[in-house]
């Protein structure tokens, strides 16, 4: 066969280039990649995860603890999975018969976005757009419900993400994954959809061609069985569709014309239930694997063909070049297709923001842009980390997506190290030029965009993990903890700052917070009053519209060990106002139009203040954006605090309805601690659905201690101590509606 436009026969075998790109085969999936290595699999049965509060012990007796969902499409591989592995067969799956089903469904629908006046003149809105490939945890073993560390990747920036790949998978494990709850939860609440991992290895790492027949068989009336079953795992589990990978060789034109079939089956089922499908370009209408790093001749019929719409984005492989994603952009638009469904692939696995990119070639300045693209492992902010605190990751997080700056408002120049010397093949650059050598954060070509468009509206400023448990800014749990699903919608902008003096430093931090794990730190001398821009908002206003800022200030905090002797510094005056923006920009880049109000600051308590404000004098319009002013009273070193902001109705005086029924569904005890699975029915009232619920057990001194939480209706408690001679544990399921008001608890007990 002749080669393709650039140069690879797609009858070649898969070269052993990039290796990193494979890594999660091994190690970024924590998955056995090859089936002789499937007893050195990473064992899920590891140590549960504890709830928030519970010291570290040994395994739980039974291991109750549930986990995200794998399977084969149909025959499982030959001889025994490795300790920890459960191999599943997707063709027999039902939800009746799946018993993790309540922890992994997620329960936060898709809300709607919308596109504020980007922050500065480069960010685009209605082009380019990015796709996300993550690694959370491994195949196998990853938790449903978080665990109980603080080193987790909680992703934050959604405001620039269109569509979350739940990444992962292996040979040894299982190559079709479903995305776990808390991370959709997360992604819904911002408006951003997640997709499940169709993955067919490479045959250097145990793929095999039956699990690629096994996918797009038909049944006796010729229709897909699997299709239909990903569609149902899909709306069962509540996410918004699959990415297929299809990159085991061997194949022919018949098994692309089944496999083209199977996507358009697969397509037609989800495309009512708003499912989509990104194919990645690896296999091509010759069966064969060939990477294009294009959209080509030999691949564009799994995108479009004669008969309409395939799947709904592709992800360009690594190997693309200028011409290549040029001509690509082309053939979209020639074949009716937004040239921004083509996802250009940018490798940060290895070295994050300093990868050698030719942005030019994708998103360049001044034009058009070309494509859109998508981060191969961005997790790379967590994982190349020392200090893999939860303060030092959104540092690096935040560099990553808003740049060196930390302002997508003012963008730095773009930073250039030098390019390395004999760059892999496919690394989508072009070393030595001038743009491929800078790393181009998203914030500065990709326009923000928010969910906040309704009240009730409130934030806590909590990431979704944290050092400790916050209520009212007392800490209720010494543990740390991760789950996504508990995450604030935090300002898409980090950090929109405004002063005619030195610029303090802005950041999300964990040793203190008003509610959950963590707080918005503002640190520096304040020279001149100094604006922080927090969300961009379309919230309807009404003469009972009231703003309210939780918020301190003073030193750091003394941990509790330390002396009590220590003097406590008295901390600087600060004067607090708050802006409410009834305007939008004139222009992208131009300042936020803030009108200021007049408020009322009254004592919270623990060092907490509140600052009220109401809104009657703007009732009848839109707040398009929310921040506060601040201004120091002396000349001292600022450390102020914004625990949570919220826009509410005055006139609202009801609390969520609690749940009901709360019942022990499973338990296991030994050593006087308890491992038990804790379900409940959801609460109904005038509230409409809940934020989350809480489960807090109450000690036999009627002290309460916060366990965990979650979006859904039922949780996993691992190590439960036994508090004691009590006869039974007490544990209390409470609702928490959108301002964080808590419900009446509903109570269970778990005898000894």
């Amino acid at each position: 066969m002749p080669e393709t436009d650039n140069g690879i026969d797609p009858r070649t075998p898969p070269a052993a280039v990039r290796p990193t790109r494979r890594r999660v085969l091994v190690t970024g999936a924590g998955a056995a990649a090859l089936l002789g290595l499937a007893g050195r699999a990473r064992a899920a049965a590891a140590p549960a995860p504890l709830p928030v509060g519970a010291p570290a012990v040994a395994a739980a007796p039974a291991d109750l603890a549930p986990y995200a969902s794998y399977w084969y499409p149909d025959s499982l591989p030959a001889g025994t999975p490795g300790p920890g592995i459960v191999w599943r067969s997707l063709s027999r799956w039902t939800p009746e018969s799946d018993p993790d089903l309540a922890h992994n469904t997620s329960t936060v629908p898709l809300a709607e976005r919308f596109i504020p006046v980007p922050a500065n003149r480069e960010a685009r809105a209605g082009q380019a757009r990015i796709s996300s490939l993550v690694s959370f945890g491994p195949t196998a073993g990853n938790p449903s419900q978080g665990s109980p560390t603080a080193d987790h990747y909680a992703l934050t920036h959604w405001a620039y993400i269109d569509e979350l790949v739940f990444w992962g998978g292996s040979a040894g494990e299982g190559i079709v994954l479903a995305p776990n709850a808390p991370v959709v939860d997360a992604a819904h609440r911002n408006g951003v959809r997640v997709l499940g991992n169709v993955f067919l290895p490479p045959v250097a790492y145990g793929g095999d061609l039956r699990w690629t027949r096994d996918l797009v068989r038909r049944d006796s009336l010729g229709r897909f069985p699997i299709a239909d079953k990903l569609v149902q795992v899909a709306r069962t589990y509540g996410f918004d569709g699959w990415f297929v990978n299809a990159e085991t060789d061997g194949g022919d034109s018949a098994l692309a014309t089944r496999m083209r079939e199977f996507l358009r089956a697969l397509r037609a089922a989800g495309e009512p239930h708003g499912l989509r499908i990104t194919w990645y370009d690896a296999m091509n209408s010759t069966g064969r694997v060939g990477w294009q790093g294009a959209l080509n001749a030999l691949n564009q019929e799994f995108f479009e063909d004669r008969a309409g719409k395939v799947s709904d984005t592709m992800f360009v492989d690594f190997r693309w070049t200028p011409d290549t994603l040029a001509a690509s952009g082309t053939l979209a638009d020639r074949l009716g297709r937004s040239r921004h469904e083509l996802w250009a692939a940018v490798d940060t696995e290895s070295r994050g923001w300093d990868s050698v990119v030719d942005w030019d070639a994708i998103v360049p300045r001044g034009r058009d842009h070309v494509v859109s693209y998508g981060f191969y492992r961005p997790e790379w902010t967590r994982n190349h980390l020392t200090d893999r605190s939860p303060g030092a990751f959104h540092r690096a997080d935040d560099r990553f997506w808003t740049g060196e700056s930390l302002d997508p408002a003012r963008p730095a120049p773009e930073s250039a190290p030098a390019p390395e010397s004999g760059s892999a093949p496919g690394s989508g650059s072009a070393p030595g030029s001038a743009s491929a050598s800078r790393w181009r954060a998203p914030a500065t070509v990709v326009a923000d965009r928010s969910t906040v468009t309704g009240l009730p509206f409130a934030c806590s400023f909590n990431t979704g993990h944290g050092l400790r448990w916050y209520d009212g800014g007392r800490v209720v749990s010494d543990a740390p903890w991760n789950h996504l699903g508990l995450q604030d919608r935090l300002p898409g902008r980090r950090w929109a700052v405004d002063t005619a003096g030195a610029r303090p430093s802005v950041t999300l931090d964990f040793a203190d917070a008003w509610r959950g794990g963590s707080s918005l730190l503002v640190e520096g001398a304040l020279t001149a009053p100094v604006v922080i821009g927090l969300h961009s908002t379309r919230l309807p206003l009404t003469r009972g519209s009231v703003l309210e800022l939780v918020h301190t200030t003073g030193p750091e905090p003394v941990p509790a060990e330390d002396s009590p002797e220590i003097p406590a510094e008295i901390p600087p005056e600060i004067a607090v106002e708050v802006g409410v923006a009834v305007r939008e920009p004139s222009g992208p880049g131009e300042p936020v139009p803030y009108t200021w109000l007049p408020a009322t600051t009254r004592d919270g308590g623990q060092g907490w203040r509140t600052t009220r404000a109401g809104l009657a004098s703007l009732a009848g319009r839109t707040a398009y954006g929310l921040a506060v002013r601040i201004t120091a009273l002396g000349k001292k070193p600022a450390v102020w605090r914004i625990g949570a902001v919220s826009v509410r109705d005055e006139t609202r005086t009801w609390r969520p309805a609690p749940p009901t029924a709360p019942v022990v569904d499973a338990s296991s005890r030994q050593d006087g601690r308890a491992w038990l699975r804790l379900s409940w029915r959801a609460a109904a009232g005038p509230g409409g659905r809940p934020r989350h619920y809480e489960v807090w057990r109450v000690l036999p001194d009627g002290t309460r201690r916060f366990l965990g939480g979650t979006c859904g209706t039922a949780l996993y408690l691992p190590a439960v101590p036994r508090a004691g001679r009590e006869r039974a544990a007490a544990f209390e399921v409470r609702a928490v509606d959108e301002l964080y008001a808590v419900s009446e608890a509903a109570r269970t007990t778990l005898v000894w």
